[in-house]
């Protein structure tokens, strides 16, 4: 399960991040009797659950989910990359990277970035990175 960009520029990066762990917890059918989360709980899911600081360390389950997790989110990019080149998905898989930020300083943003990101990178010396 995942948000979408604008869901995130909503409600920020964090609160994004939990609403996709409920989806996709809500999706599995069962739905399982505990569930266990790097570092934080959950909100508002009537579920019992157990949040494990530094869990992907701790706890074979979780870091086996933040590995699913990174394939699935770099075949995505790579996805991506094949839909509109001009970023370099394939290289930096999204993350803000000199290179990154230098496309989307020429390119603006595209409809899969999110608005309120805003990185602090002299690359756009103040501006908005155009649209």
């Amino acid at each position: 399960m995942s948000v979408t960009p604008a869901e995130i520029d909503a409600i920020n990066i964090h609160r994004a991040s939990l609403q996709a762990m409920r989806r996709a917890i809500l999706a599995i059918s069962p739905l399982p009797d505990m569930v266990l989360v790097d570092a934080f709980r959950i909100p508002d899911l009537l579920i019992a659950q157990r949040g494990i600081p530094k869990g992907d360390r701790k706890c074979s389950a979780i870091a086996a989910a933040s590995i699913v997790a990174k394939v699935t989110r770099d075949r995505e990019m790579l996805a991506l990359h094949v839909a509109d080149p001009r970023y370099g998905f394939d290289h930096h898989k999204g993350y803000a990277t000199a290179e990154h930020l230098a496309a989307v300083s020429r390119h603006g943003y595209s409809t899969i970035h999110r608005r309120s990101f805003r990185p602090q990178s002299s690359l756009f010396a103040g501006r908005e990175p155009s649209m």
